[in-house]
């Protein structure tokens, strides 16, 4: 039987015994979004999170509860949002992204003072992985934690061009993540041709769940090697970062990342990938219901 992998899952003793044997832990970020009528609108968020515990659960860590808020209407989102999806109800679980990365900011602190030594940060929403690696990339000049963070279809040998959406490859490594959760009698035809409507993938009749298994084991194995490079490049520090309960390595305090926020994540939202600025073309008509987040800049 394989060994426990989910946080929420397991009693003290035995998360101290994971903790001591592999000290990793899988943070997992997705939300609610159509993905065509024959997949579970939580795909996303299923989808990081069951991968997490196939790779905890074949070469050690913990995963983290799964977190089902991620970005969306904003910048990009929005011209995507108004061509596929239009005027339905998405169903959307979304937060602004800078919303998002304070919060990530936040889990990679508490992570941190519970003892863990490395993170792989996984996104199963798209296009937002350069954006975390990069908040990772600052947190850890403040931080022994050694991490990874990208979007999923980074593990894979052969990335399908961008991501895949509710397509072949989405749809079958959900297939075969969450078996329950596609229905693929539920996929719609146009013409022939499968209907693009709430965000379907034009290939998602060449969906399997045996293809998603092939899939699966790849990303997995991805995972596990990753996680072992992360451990091995852990350096305790020599002085002690603020007392925290039951690490003696310590951790940072909440006034400490309000500052990381303030004084370097903030000042350079401007330059990462979800903000940048959009040509007309790729903007929406100003009476699209998707039109009235796309261009907030609130975190001004």
């Amino acid at each position: 039987m394989s060994a426990k992998a989910r946080w929420e899952e397991m009693f003290p003793d035995e998360l101290n015994a994971a903790l001591q044997r592999c000290p990793l832990v899988y943070l997992t970020y997705g939300l609610c979004e159509p993905h065509g009528p024959y997949n579970a609108v939580g795909l996303d968020a299923f989808k990081v999170h069951r991968l997490a515990c196939r790779a905890a659960e074949a070469h050690g860590g913990i995963v983290a509860p799964p977190f089902f808020w991620h970005a969306h209407e904003f910048g990009i989102e929005a011209k995507w949002a108004h061509d596929t999806i239009g005027d339905h109800n998405p169903w959307l679980t979304d937060v602004p992204p800078w919303v998002l990365y304070r919060m990530v900011l936040y889990h990679l602190r508490a992570v941190a003072a519970r003892g863990f030594q490395a993170a792989i940060v996984l996104s199963g929403h798209a296009p937002y992985g350069e954006d975390l690696s990069r908040i990772a990339e600052v947190f850890a000049r403040h931080s022994p934690l050694r991490i990874w963070a990208g979007e999923e279809w980074a593990a894979a040998a052969h990335p399908p061009p961008g991501g895949g959406h509710a397509g072949k490859y989405e749809t079958s490594i959900f297939w075969a993540l969450c078996p329950d959760l596609v229905d693929i009698s539920r996929l719609e035809r146009k013409n022939g041709r499968v209907d693009l409507g709430f965000a379907a993938g034009p290939d998602a009749e060449e969906a399997s769940r045996k293809f998603g298994e092939r899939l699966v084991e790849e990303r997995v194995e991805w995972l596990g090697r990753k996680a072992d490079e992360l451990l091995a490049a852990f350096r305790a520090p020599n002085v002690p970062a603020s007392r925290t309960p039951g690490n003696p390595v310590g951790a940072l305090t909440f006034e400490a990342i309000e500052r990381i926020w303030r004084d370097e994540i903030r000042p350079m939202l401007p330059e990462l990938a979800t903000f940048r600025e959009l040509p007309t073309d790729e903007r929406v008509a100003v009476d699209s219901p998707w039109a009235p987040n796309e261009s907030c800049r609130l975190y001004d």
